[in-house]
């Protein structure tokens, strides 16, 4: 599927045991649900995504995530991705100046 091999570990999970930790075993038909995890680098779950198998999952999506979470944990909290945010797009700065101001800085690109 990609070229040079998957860049990041994979694990089997046969009897369950990870998926029910998760909480997307499914007993009944002995399988995991589809799940994407995006974990911070100390082991807390920032994100989650929950699919059943005729929905495929948003690869483009999921990286663009992965990137928000790495610039704000860079910013130490101080800047925030509004919806739809890009790498090098703009930021919300996070302080009192912008509550109430919101909708005055974020422009969202419609995909539409």
């Amino acid at each position: 599927m990609v070229e040079g091999g998957i860049p990041y570990p994979m694990a089997s999970d046969k009897n369950g045991k990870i998926g029910s930790l998760y909480g997307v075993y499914d007993e009944n038909a002995g399988v995991n649900v589809r799940g994407r995890f995006i974990i911070d680098p100390d082991g807390v779950i920032q994100a989650m995504e929950i699919l059943t198998p005729p929905v495929g999952r948003n690869f483009v999506e999921t990286i663009r995530q992965i990137q928000a979470y790495q610039l704000v944990r860079e910013t130490k909290g101080k800047e925030a991705t509004p919806a739809g945010w890009k790498p090098g797009k703009d930021t919300l700065k996070i302080g009192p100046d912008i509550v109430g101001k919101v909708w005055k800085v974020w422009k969202v690109d419609s995909a539409f």
